[in-house]
């Protein structure tokens, strides 16, 4: 099973970035915990992170390609008004699990709506770095559920 996990813009400086919201895990952390979570549950995880909206949409376009099992994607503001990445997902016919370590539900305004929400497996909030897991554990559920 083929999963990639898309990491989106300022993700890179997670450990730095507002450690209230997002605490002081890296994303070299993050990723090593879902390949190490992705071969307990019989998954190769690959990670993608991008500050460049086209350069996410073009990984996602290659996904299709690729025959990826499932999409993790924590785009971070993209989210919210990113409708040029909600059309590239909208091309996988593959679970898509939207994810985010922060209740974006509880933050501000603008962050209440997601853009992909339309066409997402569905969304996994609040859990800190937890998301990231709880978002690989469905998307290697659905896969198994669909087979």
């Amino acid at each position: 099973m083929k999963v990639l996990m898309l990491h989106g813009v300022n993700h890179n400086m997670f450990g730095k970035r507002d450690p209230k919201q997002y605490g002081t895990i890296t994303l070299d952390e993050i990723n090593a915990n879902l390949h190490n979570l992705g071969k307990a549950l019989g998954a190769d995880v690959e990670c993608y992170q991008t500050n460049h909206e086209g350069d996410m949409c073009e990984r996602i376009h290659q996904c299709y390609f690729d025959n990826v099992d499932a999409v993790l994607i924590n785009a971070g503001a993209w989210t919210h008004y990113s409708y040029a990445i909600r059309d590239a997902l909208a091309v996988l016919t593959c679970p898509v699990v939207e994810l985010h370590m922060s209740n974006i539900h509880a933050r501000e305004e603008f962050r209440h709506t997601s853009v992909f929400a339309e066409i997402v497996k569905g969304q996994i909030c609040g859990f800190g770095a937890d998301s990231y897991e709880l978002a690989l554990r469905a998307a290697v559920s659905a896969v198994q559920s669909s087979k």
